[in-house]
């Protein structure tokens, strides 16, 4: 196991074994170094007695355990210094990971984040690591929705995209740093996955909280053609759709737009109704600035046949 000791806020990797090897040598020299030319047996070149050079080898080795045991013990992590040590350095870059913006950089050393997550879990505190972890990021969630609540209708859309985004963002750096929890925890004893259990969290303390507030403004967006991007409605549509699939009953109409195969095969009877639905679309185009064109060759009941041909034929 690496030794991973804290110095002025950082974690530093040490090599116990040479650094042993030096304080067992120290010791058989009375306190100082051993000499030039003198790295591994001591004695031998100095005239000492084989018997004796072996005895001395044997103290030192003993010695070279004892230092040894004696330094894990005194770097084990108690809980009282995860909780003020080590878990507090964990939660301030999980908090920056969720806060920050797409377009912003925070710096965070991961590396410092790995090598506390990974001593941690080899000092068995994978549990309390992981309850931690989850009510942390429950509280931030409970907060954002506190946030959609009080958010006017017409900027609620682009907020909860906003919260969906900048949060699934976060889940690409936070499940990585904690793969050593996940591999030999969350898997191992919970026979689940972090970045499941993280996502289910989204979906139970925000998603399904504002979904019925969601979807009938979604609707009413949708009929609209630019009240909102279209980047953004194939966002929140295809970000609920990965959270529940079974949101789709909600609006069938509504995510079959973005995700494929959502409705059963078109029939011959509703031609009629999807050449009304292009006809409001155009108008719509119209009404928002957008010219059709030269539309003098196009012949009546063009728009039937080219559906109808599409359905029986596929794409021209």
């Amino acid at each position: 196991m690496d030794d991973v000791m804290e110095e002025d806020g950082s974690f530093d990797m040490m090599d116990d074994h040479n650094h042993n090897n030096w304080e067992a040598k120290a010791d058989a020299y009375g306190g100082q170094a051993p000499p030039p030319g003198e790295p591994n047996a001591v004695g031998r070149s100095s005239g000492v007695p084989e018997s004796e050079s072996s005895g001395a080898s044997a103290g030192r080795a003993a010695l070279n355990i004892n230092s040894s045991a004696s330094k894990f013990l005194m770097n084990v992590i108690s809980r009282e210094e995860y909780q003020s040590t080590y878990w507090p350095k964990l939660e301030s870059a999980i908090e920056q990971l969720l806060t920050q913006s797409p377009k912003d950089y925070i710096p965070i050393s991961y590396e410092q984040i790995y090598s506390c997550v990974y001593k941690c879990v080899c000092q068995q505190h994978s549990e309390q690591m992981y309850t931690d972890l989850i009510g942390k990021i429950t509280r931030h969630l409970q907060h954002v929705s506190e946030e959609l609540k009080s958010s006017p209708p017409e900027h609620y859309i682009e907020k909860f995209n906003t919260a969906l985004t900048q949060y699934m963002g976060a889940l690409q750096s936070i499940v990585p740093l904690f793969i050593y929890m996940n591999k030999f925890y969350i898997e191992t004893k919970l026979n689940r996955d972090l970045r499941e259990d993280l996502v289910k969290l989204f979906t139970d303390c925000v998603a399904e909280k504002h979904v019925c507030t969601l979807m009938p403004l979604l609707l009413q967006a949708h009929s609209t053609p630019f009240q909102i991007t279209p980047s953004t409605m194939a966002s929140i549509i295809k970000g609920l759709y990965a959270l529940r699939p079974d949101w789709v009953q909600l609006a069938p109409a509504l995510f079959s737009n973005f995700i494929p195969n959502i409705l059963p095969p078109a029939m011959e009877s509703q031609l009629c109704e999807y050449a009304a639905q292009d006809q409001k679309f155009q108008r719509d185009l119209v009404q928002n600035g957008f010219s059709r064109g030269d539309q003098s060759r196009k012949r009546a009941g063009e728009e039937l046949t080219y559906i109808f041909r599409i359905m029986h034929d596929g794409p021209i």
